[in-house]
């Protein structure tokens, strides 16, 4: 039996836009629902605790999220019962506590495994102790990055402690750990080796799960554009953009591309704010969305000349899939998780080069355009990423994890 934890999920109710962590926990949660009923449902509780969540609660209140990320229906509509439904599921969790959740799980023909596919909750390791002890559980969790520890100068003050907090946990307490790429792995090596432990880790690339049609086929600019996907957080490297931008209305006035940022606002951005906010020279240039749903990001995506991705790190990169799902050629920061993630296909460039960028960005604009027609040619060897293949590697390994004869 496979304990999947929707704590993640349920904190995010209300919000119109999902992350990439959001995305991973939700295809978890679809993907044991519609293949292993047996599954149930773990969060935490508002006592301190992990709680069960009844199936038929936990599979509504996934349905709906997914159908508000999607756009399906009424947007309104989608987010009161997505609330409704996440009120309703704490409500639950609140009454029942732990027991029922560990009487569930003791109750397993063979051991069962409490799955984490995010970090919520994991700088807690009391929790995650207990339940194993209690429950005779094996604990399996996904490490999506360990960015906050090697690059706390990008993170929210006390940030870093967090996470490496609960990277410590997981090196502490986890049977088994699934990453997103070999980089992630290859970061995360040096904390389990402090911990002196070696439980198994799993390489397995995230898969694609966006609609690929857009909701509405015409154009969405009258004029040529670039996207960048992405919460807007300093890490993300949005200045650069803005600046190279201020720098091409000074140049070449109106005439200039537009800059299309889809994303919502982060922390410690206020360089990157007062220039959206008050810069004369962007307004109308650079649009922003915060809150899109899928079918109205992939519209915008499928018109760009190109995805923007001028990121200082990284741990995977779904928008770089993303945009290639739907024929559209990506510009990257020169780091090792979008060459992992991109292999051959995209151009890179190192995130301070202003210069290289500018360049790109004005060949890409024109029509016809060689550099853009050639990326465009290497893109039509790509092979999407699939959830299917996730799953078979995650199933598999879960398997073994559970059978393990270790204590």
């Amino acid at each position: 039996m496979i304990a999947l934890d929707l704590s993640r999920l349920l904190s995010r109710a209300g919000r119109g836009t999902p992350t990439g962590i959001d995305r991973v926990e939700l295809a978890y949660a679809q993907h044991l629902i519609a293949g292993r009923p047996s599954t149930c449902f773990a969060a935490t509780t508002v006592f301190g605790g992990l709680g069960l969540l009844p199936s038929p609660q936990a599979e509504a209140f996934v349905a709906a999220i997914g159908a508000a990320w999607r756009g399906d229906g009424d947007a309104a509509a989608n987010d009161r019962n997505v609330r409704r439904l996440a009120w309703r599921g704490h409500a639950r969790l609140a009454a029942g506590g732990e027991r029922p959740l560990v009487a569930r799980l003791r109750a397993a023909p063979a051991r069962p495994v409490y799955l984490l596919v995010s970090h919520h909750h994991l700088e807690r390791p009391a929790i995650i102790a207990r339940l194993k002890a209690r429950a005779r559980a094996r604990f399996v969790c996904l490490i999506h990055d360990v960015i906050p520890i090697d690059y706390p100068e990008y993170a929210k003050p006390g940030q870093a402690e967090n996470h490496r907090n609960r990277i410590e946990t997981a090196a502490r307490f986890a049977d088994a750990l699934i990453v997103n790429s070999a980089v992630t792995r290859e970061a995360l090596r040096p904390h389990l080796d402090r911990f002196g432990r070696a439980p198994p880790v799993l390489v397995a690339p995230f898969g694609l799960d966006l609609p690929t049609e857009a909701t509405d086929p015409a154009p969405p600019l009258d004029r040529p554009y670039f996207v960048y996907v992405s919460t807007i957080e300093a890490r993300k490297n949005h200045l650069l953009l803005l600046n190279l931008w201020r720098q091409l209305v000074t140049d070449r006035g109106d005439s200039v591309p537009r800059l299309v940022l889809i994303g919502q606002r982060g922390w410690e951005t206020e360089n990157v704010v007062d220039m959206l906010d008050r810069c004369p020279a962007l307004r109308g240039v650079v649009i922003e969305h915060n809150s899109l749903p899928d079918g109205e990001m992939v519209r915008l995506l499928k018109g760009a000349r190109a995805l923007l991705l001028p990121s200082f790190a990284e741990g995977f990169g779904f928008p770089l899939i993303e945009a290639f799902a739907v024929g559209v050629p990506a510009l990257c920061s020169d780091i090792a998780a979008l060459r992992e993630t991109g292999g051959g296909v995209p151009e890179y460039f190192d995130p301070l080069d202003g210069p290289g960028w500018r360049s790109a960005i004005l060949d890409y604009v024109e029509e016809p355009s060689p550099r853009r027609a050639a990326q465009l040619m290497r893109l039509a060897q790509w092979q999407p990423p699939r959830w299917r293949d996730h799953f078979a590697s995650v199933e598999h390994f879960i398997g073994e994890t559970a059978a393990a004869s270790r204590d």
